[in-house]
């Protein structure tokens, strides 16, 4: 049986958003943080607390957290096992930069343990700095330096982080518009996004052309593509606006880079460590890439922490290649190891299928609504991507109504995809029968009111 706390809160909203001590917090936070800031533009609270599926903001409102630190708490807001195995570590050790410690040793064991039987002999780690951007740049370092080649090939609407070389394969634009002089030698490929084909055709008849074109393009002599360092690939497009990636386009990109010698890289940045059923996406397509990029829920508590694991051969690197002072945080891998621990304990992963099972029932629905050009999803990571009836534009107005409107009712979920319309639900791992059917409750009645108030 799944952890929940003992204590059973209920979403609970008096007056309007944000309340007095919340707008207090927010102007603090407009005078005096940097303008880049962004859930709170949207989502306009200050947060007080959290336990379990539910946070309280600064004046007592309660809400169901279908954010959940944009997945970074997978067991939860204060997990009481986690706290208390990250407090006991703050007594013994906190930073040990890359010295082994017995709490990193654990850690790494957990960690390997979880990988598909096949992989774990041969799979080294390497400790990154605290962030999943961090973690990419280092698995783009790796391939470089392993390979000796230097292009890069990314997907359209992907989405690898912020820093300089990460938001260099991001798809992302208006991200990367201000900043001149990026990284170079960056090629974007479609992507396997079937509601909008980038390529204009229907899955029905289309065997897999987006892949198509990767395929020709590397193995043809007069392509224009120099062999790359790398091939990077999400299972499941997270900010592009929860985008499963076809089966088929996912193997034979597999295929692709064994036959020509490309490190594969997937970013399971969002997708690891649980949130689509399994511990990491890419073992429902059964591939086995040759680096795995993780971060955000590896703590499951939100302590930072990012690794990559890689294949033995591509482990090439002198000493010092790749640092940062914060790669050694003690009490994230004491939490780690626990969130390992307990996952299995508590079949967590099952708990996420029949979670996903309950979502997809209840907001299956959507399917038709003349709004909704597409529900879809794995496990705990589901999107409802919203379009205009009349000429099938993104509906980014009618997609921050409906955040506004669900918010005011006690949920909280968060925006992606192309213009910001596609809604995107992420909660713990934990998550309940009822307080699923809570939120899909909220969620359904927030789209029905959006269209009548049009």
């Amino acid at each position: 049986m799944t952890y929940t706390h003992t204590a059973k809160p209920a979403p609970r909203v008096d007056g309007d958003l944000p309340g007095p001590r919340s707008a207090e917090f927010l102007e603090h936070q407009r005078q005096w943080e940097s303008s880049a800031r962004a859930y709170p533009r949207n989502l306009p609270i200050a947060i007080a607390g959290g336990e379990g599926s539910y946070i309280r903001d600064m004046d007592g409102n309660v809400f169901i957290d279908f954010l959940a630190g944009a997945g970074v708490l997978s067991l939860g807001h204060n997990h009481p096992e986690l706290v208390q195995a990250a407090s006991e570590q703050l007594s013994v050790l906190t930073h040990g930069l890359d010295f082994p410690t017995p709490a990193k040793r654990e850690f790494v064991d957990a960690q390997l343990s979880m990988l598909p039987p096949g992989m774990r002999s041969r799979m080294r780690m390497h400790f990154c700095g605290p962030g999943g951007a961090n973690a990419v740049d280092a698995a783009i370092k790796l391939c470089k330096t392993a390979t000796g080649r230097g292009d890069l090939v990314s997907f359209q609407g992907g989405f690898h982080g912020s820093s300089h070389a990460a938001m260099a394969l991001t798809g992302l634009v208006s991200q990367k518009r201000p900043i001149t002089n990026g990284v170079p030698g960056v090629h974007f490929f479609p992507y396997s996004y079937c509601a909008r084909c980038p390529v204009g055709l229907s899955r029905e008849t289309c065997e897999t052309n987006c892949v198509g074109l990767l395929e020709r393009s590397l193995r043809d002599p007069n392509g224009g593509i120099p062999l790359p360092a790398a091939v990077i690939l999400e299972m499941v497009q997270g900010e592009g606006g929860v985008i499963p990636a076809d089966r088929d386009f996912v193997r034979r990109v597999r295929e692709l880079t064994a036959e020509l010698d490309i490190p594969l890289v997937v970013d399971e940045v969002q997708t690891g460590c649980g949130r689509t059923g399994t511990w990491f996406a890419f073992e429902q397509y059964d591939i086995e890439p040759d680096v795995i990029v993780a971060s955000k829920a590896l703590s499951g508590m939100g302590l930072p922490v990012a690794v990559i694991l890689y294949d033995e051969r591509l482990d090439g690197w002198a000493p010092g290649a790749h640092t940062g002072t914060f790669r050694g945080n003690q009490a994230a891998f004491a939490a780690g190891t626990a969130a390992v621990h307990i996952v299995r304990r508590d079949d967590v992963l099952g708990n996420v299928r029949d979670r996903g099972r309950q979502l997809e029932r209840r907001l299956g629905v959507l399917r038709g609504h003349p709004w909704v050009r597409e529900f879809r999803g794995l496990g705990l990571m589901w999107g409802i991507e919203l379009a205009d009836p009349h000429d099938g534009r993104p509906a980014s107005g009618f997609a921050r109504a409906v955040q506004a409107h669900a918010l005011r009712q006690g949920l909280i979920v968060e925006l992606g995809g192309r213009d910001d319309s596609v809604i995107r639900l992420m909660p713990p791992l934990t998550v309940n029968e009822e307080e699923v059917e809570l939120a899909c409750a909220i969620l359904l009645d927030a789209v029905e009111h959006c269209v009548s108030a049009r």
